[in-house]
């Protein structure tokens, strides 16, 4: 692929970066990215990463834009209440640049769909707000060979890390981390507990660079560490995350060889 002199102006500044130049800028455009959740996470995830110039971004999500929404989910305004958010999501991808082709996937992530919705694209981003669409791609990335950039958030606090398991080694996946997902009812959700708006930028911004290293190959990426974010305190504190084991998923003895525990 050769870049074009719009492009050239367009993305200047990437091409300056010795880490990019013009074929990292390719490798930007020639990407396919699937977004999960066009909310708090995703709004911010997938404005930089068309500003960014990745080339394909899919986005599954069923919802509707809320009022209740906009305090942090800049990709929709005010005009959008009441619409899909994969609709209103890609009209402002394609305001912010024409590059990018965009797959609109007005559905939920199920066990039924999920292998199939992963088949189209390189890397996955987590940017769901509910624990079972979580355990869920993190399986069916382990499965399916994907990297998965994933992040949380809640009220002052985040998370992120990436998980690419499917490569052996040192890299770990979610659930060697937290083996299970915790009993219903014990961790509020954002909408329960509340969140800080700025925070989603925050954590956002953050699973997009992430993307673009890990498209870029450049940089050290999060595979092993996850790192926590407190915004009330400006403190960032990575920890460091070894393979487990006896991982259901991808430990020595694996009992998840399919989805069909999340059906």
């Amino acid at each position: 692929m050769e870049l074009s002199e719009t492009q050239i102006r367009r993305y200047a500044r990437h091409i300056l970066l010795p880490e990019v130049g013009g074929t990292g800028q390719e490798k930007l455009l020639a990407a396919r990215v699937l977004v999960v959740g066009a909310g708090g996470l995703g709004a911010p995830l997938l404005l930089y990463l068309a500003a960014a110039g990745v080339g394909s971004l899919g986005i599954i999500d069923d919802d509707r834009v809320d009022l209740s929404n906009l305090q942090r989910q800049i990709i929709h305004d005010t005009n959008g209440v009441g619409r899909p958010k994969v609709d209103s999501a890609a009209d402002r991808i394609a305001a912010i640049n024409p590059d990018v082709r965009v797959t609109r996937l007005p559905e939920r992530l199920t066990a039924a769909n999920a292998l199939a919705v992963l088949d189209g694209f390189d890397i996955v981003a987590d940017g769901s707000d509910n624990f079972a669409t979580r355990y869920l791609l993190n399986d069916a990335c382990r499965l399916a060979g994907k990297i998965l950039v994933s992040a949380a958030m809640l009220r002052f606090e985040g998370q992120i890390g990436t998980f690419k398991s499917h490569l052996g080694g040192d890299h770990p996946c979610y659930r060697c981390i937290f083996p299970e997902p915790p009993p219903p009812g014990l961790i509020p959700s954002c909408s329960e507990a509340g969140v800080l708006g700025a925070l989603a930028g925050l954590m956002g911004t953050l699973q997009a660079t992430e993307v673009l290293k890990e498209i870029l190959g450049v940089g050290e990426s999060l595979s092993g560490r996850l790192l926590l974010v407190d915004a009330l305190n400006a403190r960032f504190q990575p920890m460091v995350v070894k393979p487990d084991p006896a991982c259901l998923l991808c430990g020595r003895d694996p009992t998840i060889t399919d989805l069909s525990a999340h059906a």
